[in-house]
């Protein structure tokens, strides 16, 4: 009897964390979902850093949306948690290159991206769009 209590117990509690963790995939889903949803631009390749930290992510992909990035399986979130939350802080595009600054009062990051983009009109209508999607002026340099 108390080995089937056991048992049971046991069952019970992997249930539980099994549960937890597909809640948990399930709101990951929907936030990528929504910086799907919601793409401004699409770029093939990134470079995450942290203040003056680099790491090098070789991703297919990387998603810049009104609420977030999407880069490879990483999910960096802004504009959801209100006024004091997460927020676009700047960004800048040059021949090259997008550096997107996001952050709060307590840490902030920053993204570069190299777009690939070769037409200037293309980047105007891409900083265009971010201008009208998150309220944040994109800075157009060396072109």
């Amino acid at each position: 009897m108390t080995s089937n209590l056991e048992f049971s117990f046991l069952v019970g509690v992997i249930s539980i964390l099994s549960f937890l963790l597909l809640v948990k995939q399930i709101r990951l889903l929907h936030d990528a979902m929504l910086i799907w949803d919601n793409l401004i631009l699409s770029v093939p390749l990134d470079i995450f850093s942290e203040l003056n930290h680099r790491l090098n992510i070789d991703s297919g992909e990387t998603v810049i949306s009104t609420f977030g990035v999407l880069i490879g399986c990483e999910i960096y979130k802004w504009g959801l948690e209100g006024i004091d939350g997460v927020r676009l802080l700047s960004a800048q595009f040059d021949l090259e290159k997008i550096y997107l600054t996001f952050g709060d009062e307590a840490q902030t990051m920053q993204v570069e991206l190299i777009h690939g983009i070769h037409r200037k009109q293309a980047i105007e209508e891409a900083v265009q769009k971010l201008w009208h999607e998150t309220g944040v002026k994109a800075k157009i340099c060396d072109w």
